[in-house]
């Protein structure tokens, strides 16, 4: 019997790493179904003594939708929170300091309130479509536990894949949501009249929701500047420090816009979002210089983004805009110029790697 050759063995080295791969990758949703089948039952059962077998309407205090939505919060900030963990088993980077403990905590708890909001939205959209009606008991159940059950799947997969990528696909979907949710409960239906920040001076749950999402969404910056900076193809380590320095620059003070009310504090309220605009502006212009190497189609849109958003400045010192546009079409532009870059930086670096 003659021996195998290399490119058999060879052959039979790559087929043990896919299967190897393959069997990772199955067990990972193996576990994602299983929290999801843990939450489903444990969400349900909890239900049981909440309604005590009752009828509850689709939104609103009380309602099977508040209920699913906290009860998906939960889930998801707990399987995130083991998605990690299994990242760990995994042989991926432990938690080696306060820094990515703090990390944990904010992407748990954006991934709860992400689920938290969604759910939310859904039960007032339907409540709309189905006025006046009320759901029985066992339906309640079966809502409220598969709602925990998408929720616990959902952010388990998230952890476990975790990129920057999908990190950035995190961070928009957060802010958009929170956002929105802050604006549907405001107190003050005329609140648009006069600034984006007069979401965050209420003592209502819609000033709770707006510093919440500014706060956690600039700590998620933060991580996005540190994960995406640290292996950027073709800057040298003065450029990736000084683009993560700009990017840590935004996300802070994105974060002390939430802490600090224009009512309370207007002088710091203006300075940290008046200092986020600047730092975004010098990475946009910077950015050729710090990175050679990143696509010279990318680089225009930073600056249309910039001249966008001193059109509109000016067109509200005229009185032609309201500071509310602006300050909405500069977060938009802003935030998904960094979408766009941490794109840029992937492709540059799968291309730099082929």
């Amino acid at each position: 019997m003659t021996d195998a050759t290399p490119d058999d063995r060879t052959g039979g080295a790559t087929t043990a790493r896919l299967s190897l791969g393959e069997r990772a990758n199955t067990w990972l949703e193996l576990t994602a179904t299983g929290l999801g089948a843990l939450a489903f039952g444990t969400a349900a059962l909890v239900a049981l003594p909440v309604f005590r077998l009752a009828a509850a309407p689709i939104a609103g205090p009380g309602s099977v939708g508040q209920y699913a939505a906290i009860a998906s919060a939960v889930a998801a900030a707990l399987a995130f929170a083991a998605g990690r963990y299994v990242r760990h088993l995994q042989g991926r980077p432990r938690l080696q300091g306060p820094l990515d403990v703090i990390d944990v905590v904010a992407l748990s708890l954006a991934h709860g309130l992400i689920a938290l909001l969604s759910w939310t939205l859904v039960a007032v959209v339907l409540s709309g479509g189905f006025i006046g009606a009320t759901v029985f008991w066992l339906p309640v159940l079966a809502l409220s536990g598969a709602a925990a059950a998408v929720s616990a799947y959902v952010a388990f997969l998230s952890a476990a894949h975790m990129n920057p990528e999908i990190l950035a696909v995190v961070l928009a979907v957060f802010l958009v949501e929170g956002i929105l949710a802050s604006t549907l409960t405001a107190s003050d239906p005329d609140w648009w009249m006069q600034n984006l920040s007069t979401l965050g001076i209420s003592h209502d749950i819609s000033s709770l929701a707006f510093n919440l999402t500014l706060i956690i969404a600039g700590l998620i910056v933060t991580i996005l500047a540190r994960v995406a900076t640290r292996q950027v193809p073709s800057a040298s380590a003065h450029g990736r420090g000084r683009v993560r320095l700009s990017l840590i620059i935004v996300g802070v003070f994105l974060g002390l816009v939430g802490v600090f009310h224009v009512d309370t504090h207007f002088w710091i309220h203006t300075a940290v979002a008046s200092g986020m605009a600047v730092a975004f502006g010098v990475l946009t212009f910077r950015l050729r210089a710090w990175v050679p190497g990143i696509s010279r189609a990318f680089l225009p849109v930073g600056w249309a983004f910039i001249a966008v958003i001193v059109a509109m400045s000016v067109l509200f010192a005229v009185g032609y805009y309201s500071l509310t546009a602006v300050e909405l079409v500069a977060g938009v532009l802003v935030f998904t110029w960094i979408i766009l870059f941490q794109r840029n930086v992937g492709a540059l670096t799968a291309d730099t790697a082929r």
